[in-house]
């Protein structure tokens, strides 16, 4: 059996897969608001409770925000700040009297749809996550790409390519640098620029439901998040150059982007034409969770 820990902001979700990828059982808690150990002990806690419900030892892989640096093996660049500094694997090891696997949420969810995903099939997959945060991950042959610093993948701490006026002035990143990509096209980032703009309070899905009902502004905002999403993306196409690109988190329930990004990428990508796929990840919410389970892949 594997386990699989998606840690996030406000929940932790745990499950439970068989070899064949199978869901023996799901369980998820609240995670303690900025308190490292607490966190520590509900992962522990949901571990352990996965283990009561399905009578079975599992290993277990974590996804969690950030990742663990090569230099010092504590948890760097997690905006969930609580986690930054701290030796998450090693703590969450002896807590649970097994060796933790622990992965960026985002390689995790690429790795979810890679192994038995919409990228199955594909040799190369570039996975999004489009929440919160801007996230990115790399897998190839169904093998995480980490990278030498472990940071493959984090296209969204790039500075928006080809960015236009009004988009110079942002706030300025949790990184500490000001022009990130997540600081445009991430859900926070287009209900505060909504807001600016009109004056209306929407969150981003509230947004997207607005354009449904053909609301002008809200249009005009998901315009705007389509083209710098392709513009962002033709980035990767440019260095990468993957298979396919899967959208994950909140914003990929948008069904707009599966029919506009991909042409729009061509505009920008150094090439006579792209026709790489952008799609909806199989396994949806689950991706995350899924992935960190496969970090102990079979065999």
């Amino acid at each position: 059996m594997r386990i699989g820990i998606d840690l996030g902001g406000t929940k932790i979700e745990g499950i439970a897969l068989d070899d064949r990828g199978d869901t023996l059982c799901r369980r998820r808690v609240a995670t303690p608001a900025g308190e490292y150990r607490a966190t520590v002990d509900a992962i522990a806690g949901l571990v352990a409770a996965i283990e009561r419900e399905t009578g079975l030892t599992g290993s277990v892989g974590v996804g969690t925000p950030g990742a663990v640096s090569l230099r010092t093996g504590l948890i760097k660049n997690s905006n969930s700040t609580v986690l930054n500094g701290k030796p998450l694997d090693r703590d969450l090891a002896e807590a649970l009297g097994r060796p933790v696997r622990i992965e960026n949420d985002a390689n995790c969810f690429a790795l979810s749809e890679a192994t038995d995903g919409i990228g199955a099939a594909a040799e190369s997959v570039f996975g999004v996550i489009l929440g919160t945060g801007v996230g990115g991950g790399l897998v190839v042959n169904r093998r995480i790409i980490t990278g030498r610093n472990r940071i493959a993948g984090e296209w969204g701490h790039n500075p928006m390519p080809w960015s236009r006026p009004d988009e110079w002035t942002r706030p300025k990143c949790y990184c500490g640098r000001t022009g990130c990509i997540e600081t445009l096209i991430s859900g926070p980032a287009i209900a505060r620029e909504f807001h600016a703009r009109t004056g209306r309070s929407l969150t981003a899905e509230q947004i997207a439901e607005a354009a449904r009902n053909g609301d002008r502004d809200a249009v005009e905002a998901l315009k705007r998040l389509e083209d710098r999403l392709a513009r962002g993306l033709a980035t990767v196409v440019n260095i990468f150059d993957p298979d396919l690109i899967v959208l994950g988190g909140g914003l990929s329930n948008i069904e707009r982007l599966y029919s506009t990004v991909g042409g729009l990428i061509s505009r920008y990508a150094f090439s006579d034409g792209v026709d790489t796929p952008v799609v909806r990840a199989k396994h949806g919410d689950s991706s995350g969770v899924r992935g960190a389970a496969w970090l102990w892949p079979p065999g």
